[in-house]
Protein backbone atom coordinates (compact mmCIF):
# COMPACT_ATOMS: atom_id res chain seq x y z
CA UNK A 1 0.00 0.00 0.00
CA UNK A 2 1.40 2.97 -0.98
CA UNK A 3 2.73 5.95 1.47
CA UNK A 4 1.11 9.01 0.60
CA UNK A 5 -2.50 9.78 1.57
CA UNK A 6 -4.73 9.22 -1.57
CA UNK A 7 -5.23 13.34 -1.04
CA UNK A 8 -1.92 13.97 -1.39
CA UNK A 9 -1.26 11.52 -4.17
CA UNK A 10 -4.39 13.25 -5.94
CA UNK A 11 -2.90 17.05 -5.55
CA UNK A 12 0.69 15.09 -6.11
CA UNK A 13 -0.25 14.41 -9.35
CA UNK A 14 -2.51 18.24 -10.26
CA UNK A 15 -5.75 16.78 -9.93
CA UNK A 16 -9.18 17.72 -7.68
CA UNK A 17 -9.78 16.10 -4.52
CA UNK A 18 -13.13 14.59 -4.73
CA UNK A 19 -15.02 11.53 -2.98
CA UNK A 20 -14.76 9.44 -5.65
CA UNK A 21 -11.56 9.64 -7.04
CA UNK A 22 -10.43 9.14 -2.94
CA UNK A 23 -12.39 5.94 -2.98
CA UNK A 24 -11.74 4.38 -5.67
CA UNK A 25 -7.69 4.67 -4.71
CA UNK A 26 -8.87 3.48 -0.98
CA UNK A 27 -10.36 0.55 -2.43
CA UNK A 28 -7.51 -0.02 -4.61
CA UNK A 29 -5.16 0.37 -2.09
CA UNK A 30 -6.83 -2.03 -0.22
CA UNK A 31 -7.27 -4.92 -3.10
CA UNK A 32 -3.00 -4.23 -3.14
CA UNK A 33 -2.69 -5.51 0.33
CA UNK A 34 -4.69 -8.93 -0.73
CA UNK A 35 -2.25 -8.89 -4.32
CA UNK A 36 -5.75 -8.42 -6.42
CA UNK A 37 -5.80 -6.28 -9.77
CA UNK A 38 -9.56 -5.28 -10.24
CA UNK A 39 -11.50 -4.82 -12.96
CA UNK A 40 -13.63 -1.35 -13.47
CA UNK A 41 -16.55 -3.02 -12.45
CA UNK A 42 -14.85 -4.44 -9.63
CA UNK A 43 -13.86 -0.98 -8.87
CA UNK A 44 -17.01 0.20 -9.20
CA UNK A 45 -18.53 -2.40 -7.19
CA UNK A 46 -16.60 -1.69 -4.20
CA UNK A 47 -16.51 1.83 -4.50
CA UNK A 48 -20.42 2.15 -4.20
CA UNK A 49 -19.95 0.34 -1.21
CA UNK A 50 -17.45 2.43 0.78
CA UNK A 51 -18.98 5.39 -0.61
CA UNK A 52 -22.91 4.02 0.26
CA UNK A 53 -24.44 5.92 -2.64
CA UNK A 54 -24.67 5.08 -6.22
CA UNK A 55 -21.53 6.10 -8.78
CA UNK A 56 -22.32 5.90 -12.41
CA UNK A 57 -19.85 3.10 -14.38
CA UNK A 58 -19.30 6.53 -16.48
CA UNK A 59 -18.10 8.10 -13.64
CA UNK A 60 -15.69 5.56 -12.53
CA UNK A 61 -14.45 4.93 -16.20
CA UNK A 62 -13.63 8.78 -16.05
CA UNK A 63 -12.03 8.37 -12.37
CA UNK A 64 -9.87 6.01 -13.53
CA UNK A 65 -8.90 7.09 -16.98
CA UNK A 66 -7.38 10.43 -14.93
CA UNK A 67 -6.16 8.43 -12.40
CA UNK A 68 -4.42 6.03 -14.31
CA UNK A 69 -3.34 8.77 -16.77
CA UNK A 70 -1.60 10.93 -14.01
CA UNK A 71 0.23 7.70 -12.96
CA UNK A 72 -1.69 7.71 -9.62
CA UNK A 73 -2.95 4.01 -10.85
CA UNK A 74 -1.93 1.58 -13.13
CA UNK A 75 -4.13 -0.07 -15.91
CA UNK A 76 -3.02 -3.20 -17.22
CA UNK A 77 -4.36 -4.93 -20.37
CA UNK A 78 -3.68 -8.67 -20.64
CA UNK A 79 -4.11 -9.79 -24.20
CA UNK A 80 -8.26 -11.50 -24.09
CA UNK A 81 -9.02 -10.04 -21.07
CA UNK A 82 -10.56 -6.97 -19.19
CA UNK A 83 -8.62 -4.14 -18.51
CA UNK A 84 -7.08 -4.61 -14.51
CA UNK A 85 -6.01 -1.48 -12.37
CA UNK A 86 -3.69 -1.29 -9.14
CA UNK A 87 -2.56 0.94 -7.41
CA UNK A 88 1.25 -0.38 -7.08
CA UNK A 89 2.38 2.57 -8.88
CA UNK A 90 6.20 4.10 -9.20
CA UNK A 91 8.47 0.90 -9.10
CA UNK A 92 9.73 -1.44 -12.11
CA UNK A 93 7.11 -4.55 -11.55
CA UNK A 94 5.67 -6.71 -14.19
CA UNK A 95 2.45 -9.32 -13.81
CA UNK A 96 1.95 -12.98 -14.22
CA UNK A 97 -1.56 -13.87 -16.21
CA UNK A 98 -3.20 -17.37 -15.83
CA UNK A 99 -4.55 -18.63 -19.04
CA UNK A 100 -7.25 -20.21 -17.72
CA UNK A 101 -8.78 -16.99 -15.21
CA UNK A 102 -7.34 -14.55 -15.70
CA UNK A 103 -5.94 -14.55 -12.23
CA UNK A 104 -3.28 -12.08 -12.38
CA UNK A 105 0.21 -11.68 -9.86
CA UNK A 106 2.70 -8.90 -9.29
CA UNK A 107 6.42 -9.59 -10.08
CA UNK A 108 9.33 -7.84 -9.12
CA UNK A 109 11.62 -6.89 -12.12
CA UNK A 110 15.04 -9.02 -11.66
CA UNK A 111 16.89 -5.51 -13.32
CA UNK A 112 15.14 -3.50 -11.18
CA UNK A 113 15.71 0.04 -13.44
CA UNK A 114 13.53 0.72 -16.02
CA UNK A 115 13.60 -0.20 -19.51
CA UNK A 116 14.27 -3.55 -18.65
CA UNK A 117 15.04 -4.81 -21.92
CA UNK A 118 16.15 -2.96 -25.05
CA UNK A 119 14.87 -3.69 -28.50
CA UNK A 120 16.73 -4.92 -30.97
CA UNK A 121 15.91 -1.61 -33.44
CA UNK A 122 14.73 1.54 -31.71
CA UNK A 123 13.03 2.99 -35.36
CA UNK A 124 13.97 6.67 -33.62
CA UNK A 125 11.93 6.08 -30.56
CA UNK A 126 13.51 6.82 -27.20
CA UNK A 127 12.67 3.87 -24.95
CA UNK A 128 11.59 4.52 -21.19
CA UNK A 129 9.49 1.36 -20.17
CA UNK A 130 9.54 -2.41 -20.99
CA UNK A 131 6.08 -3.94 -19.85
CA UNK A 132 6.34 -7.35 -19.75
CA UNK A 133 3.46 -10.15 -19.17
CA UNK A 134 4.14 -13.57 -18.20
CA UNK A 135 1.81 -16.39 -19.39
CA UNK A 136 0.76 -19.42 -17.55
CA UNK A 137 -1.35 -21.17 -15.19
CA UNK A 138 -1.98 -20.59 -11.71
CA UNK A 139 -1.80 -23.12 -9.33
CA UNK A 140 -5.44 -23.12 -8.79
CA UNK A 141 -6.04 -24.12 -12.37
CA UNK A 142 -3.17 -26.28 -12.52
CA UNK A 143 -4.19 -28.28 -9.95
CA UNK A 144 -7.49 -28.36 -11.21
CA UNK A 145 -6.40 -29.75 -15.03
CA UNK A 146 -4.50 -32.43 -12.89
CA UNK A 147 -1.00 -30.44 -13.66
CA UNK A 148 1.31 -29.08 -12.11
CA UNK A 149 2.91 -25.52 -12.12
CA UNK A 150 5.94 -25.16 -14.38
CA UNK A 151 7.14 -24.27 -17.50
CA UNK A 152 4.55 -23.11 -20.37
CA UNK A 153 4.11 -25.62 -23.08
CA UNK A 154 3.28 -22.96 -25.06
CA UNK A 155 6.19 -22.24 -27.68
CA UNK A 156 4.78 -18.66 -28.43
CA UNK A 157 6.41 -15.76 -26.02
CA UNK A 158 3.89 -12.55 -25.84
CA UNK A 159 4.79 -9.09 -24.12
CA UNK A 160 2.25 -6.50 -23.49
Amino acid sequence: MPDQSPDSRLRAAGLRVTKPRVAIIQVLDSAGVEHEHLTAAQVAERTRTLLGRGLSVQAVYDCLDALSATGVLRRIEPAGHPMLYEARVGDNHHHLVCRACGRTADVDCTTGDAPCLSPSQRSGFVVDEAEITFWGTCPDCAKQAGDRPGPSTHSSTRGA
